[in-house]
């Protein structure tokens, strides 16, 4: 028996996150996803607990509902995260991606984030891996190699003996700080940083432009950037690009600092990568600019988590240079009757729970360095993406 997730839940699931190492959110980060306005939407579950005999949570799975538009139509897709199941609820996976699965109202439920442990557990709930040439590949450029290789090093150790991620503590933080301004002035090819998200701006005019192609598109209204750069557990602000043909912007890039657990270097996730159809040349042009970026914030390397197949096209020798990540299915989805709205579907990690489920760049703090989980002991689904 499953119930769906409730305020009264957080502490709770928060011991859950904790038990696997997985960094905790806030109270305020709780109430942040609750008020997502696609999931308000739907008035659909913020995500589902198996409880205990005094109903306290034992497990769980979040449920993050994604608003997308065909045109003038809007429709909804669901995203499963952190699916945590303890050894004493073995088996239990089963309801609760059961439940995700079968929840109404969504052209598709998937999961652009799993680990290589869940991989095959979505199969057996008619999700298929997506897009199907790309569904395994991540793509990485390696920034600073001796803090890659020293990364490397600690991983060795510490899978011969967990315990040393206690004694070790948080390494590899930048000595520059994150928040730190990173010069954007005299850009190659139109890129500029961009700080202005108000309704009728230019970046609203490039989000009815991207939706005014009536292929299926993630919503990216100004309102709804708003609200998921808002997140109130960043540490950093993360970096946004838009590429500007003279007063009109035909691409966009967000980028955000994060470090997967402890001993992993600080890395640039790409957080979303989009572009106009017309001016398909913004991708590379805006990768390039987050590789040059990147030193300057304390990145060790550069990460595109979700790579679609026109992506891989766009990038052309950018693409060669990257080091190829993943290797299993990290993307699953299962697509209802209406899978009309998934015809020239482009998945970015904007359309999964990259966003929110990065672990971001920790605060110099004792209880930062106790943020830290090793890969055997993710149960299911990634939260920060499994380490490769």
């Amino acid at each position: 028996m499953i119930r769906p997730f409730q305020p009264s839940d957080v502490s709770a699931v928060n011991d859950l996150h904790r038990a696997v190492w997985w960094p905790e959110r806030s109270s305020a980060g709780w109430r942040w996803l609750d008020d997502n306005p696609a999931r308000r939407d739907l008035e659909a579950p913020a995500g589902w607990v198996v409880p205990d005999a005094s109903d306290a949570p034992a497990a769980f799975l979040g449920n993050f509902i994604q608003r997308f538009w065909v045109g003038d139509r809007a429709v909804y897709g669901a995203t499963g995260f952190s699916v945590i199941v303890p050894p004493d609820q073995k088996g239990r996976s089963r309801d609760l991606i059961g439940a995700f699965v079968r929840q109404p109202g969504c052209f598709a439920r998937y999961t652009l984030n799993a680990n290589a442990r869940s991989s095959p557990l979505y199969k057996r709930f008619g999700m298929v891996p997506w897009p199907p040439a790309t569904h395994a590949l991540k793509l990485s450029w390696i920034i600073n190699p001796a803090a890659c290789l020293y990364s490397r090093g600690l991983r060795a150790l510490v899978a011969r003996e967990p315990r040393a991620a206690r004694w070790l503590g948080e390494q590899l933080m930048p000595r520059r700080a994150a928040s730190r301004p990173v010069a954007t002035a005299g850009s190659p090819d139109g890129i500029s940083e961009l700080h202005d998200l108000s309704d009728g701006s230019p970046y609203d005019r490039f989000w009815q432009a991207l939706r005014g192609q009536r292929r299926l598109v993630a919503d990216r209204s100004p309102a709804m950037l708003r609200w998921r750069l808002a997140d109130p557990d960043l540490t950093s602000r993360p970096l946004h690009l838009v590429r500007r043909q003279g007063d009109e912007i035909t691409g966009h890039a967000i980028a955000l600092l994060g470090k997967g657990n402890s001993i992993e270097p600080p890395t640039l996730e790409i957080l979303d990568l989009e572009a106009l159809d017309r001016d398909r040349a913004a991708i590379p042009a805006l990768v390039a600019a987050l590789l040059k970026r990147a030193p300057a914030l304390g990145a060790a390397k550069v990460r595109l988590p979700m790579v679609s197949e026109g992506v891989l096209h766009d990038l052309g020798a950018l693409a060669h240079r990257a080091r190829r990540e993943g290797g299993w299915g990290h993307c699953h989805v299962a697509f209802t009757h209406d899978v009309d709205a998934a015809a020239g579907w482009r998945p970015t990690p904007f359309d999964g729970d990259y966003s929110f489920c990065i672990r971001p760049l920790p605060v110099r703090s004792p209880r930062a360095r106790r943020q830290w989980f090793s890969d055997k002991q993710d149960p299911t689904m990634s939260k920060a993406g499994a380490s490769t």
